[in-house]
């Protein structure tokens, strides 16, 4: 089915590049010192000791990526991501109405593309200062939209094969489907059990840490949906 091998294309696509992005951004941010004297230098704000964000949570993704030359590698990616992810929730809103004989729009596609729309905002609107309150939440508030939207739109995409899971069990691999549903259930869990922490003043490297760990947490549903389907011909 032809949906079914452009959505395994795409969900391979959209787990490596944001995935090599933050880390070949967090690479530059530990070893600045290979680009001293070269027109890549990495600015001050984007330099860091050695360390692995994911454990000590010691720099955030944003300080990683959004300095010169870190940004080159990040912005590019996440734009890309965004596209991608576009085409992937087009792709799945098609195969499920052809799937179950319908023509409908579904939620998921909705909040999935407005996942990507706040992806691209975000990414545009990263590293550009403005001494404004104002413009800090407006940054603060499109990532959390972002966030939302995607795991909303992962939650409701996995229940709509939950539901197709009978007539479709030829062509997807049944503990995946579980897989993922326990992955976009802890999601949803540690976002709102994290928000107390994440409104209160410090405990930075906490926060720090969650960042890179829920951000693998998000884009692995995509890896998940590779191997959730069969491959067809």
């Amino acid at each position: 089915m032809k949906e079914i091998a452009q959505i395994r294309g795409l969900s391979l696509w959209i787990f490596f590049i944001p995935l090599v992005a933050i880390n070949l951004c967090l690479f530059i941010s530990i070893n600045y010192d290979l680009f001293e004297n070269t027109l890549l230098r990495v600015d001050q704000i984007g330099k860091t000791n050695f360390s692995i964000p994911y454990l000590d949570g010691s720099l955030s993704i944003s300080r990683a990526s959004r300095t010169y030359p870190q940004y080159l590698v990040f912005k590019p990616s996440m734009i890309l991501t965004a596209i991608l992810l576009f085409f992937y929730w087009k792709n799945n809103n098609k195969l499920i109405n052809k799937l179950d004989g319908t023509n409908f729009n579904y939620k998921f596609k909705i909040f999935g593309i407005l996942s990507a729309i706040f992806l691209i905002i975000h990414s545009i609107f990263l590293g550009i200062k403005f001494d404004i309150q104002i413009y800090k939440l407006f940054r603060r508030l499109v990532l959390l939209l972002f966030i939302i939207f995607e795991i909303i739109a992962q939650g409701l995409l996995v229940y709509s094969f939950y539901k197709l899971r009978l007539k479709i069990k030829d062509l997807f691999n049944n503990y995946v489907l579980y897989l993922k549903i326990f992955l976009v259930s802890m999601l949803a869990i540690i976002a709102l059990l994290s928000v107390p922490i994440l409104v209160k003043e410090g405990n930075t490297h906490f926060k720090h840490a969650l960042e890179w760990n829920y951000f693998v947490g998000v884009i692995l549903f995509y890896f998940l949906t590779r191997l959730f389907w069969k491959k067809t011909t």
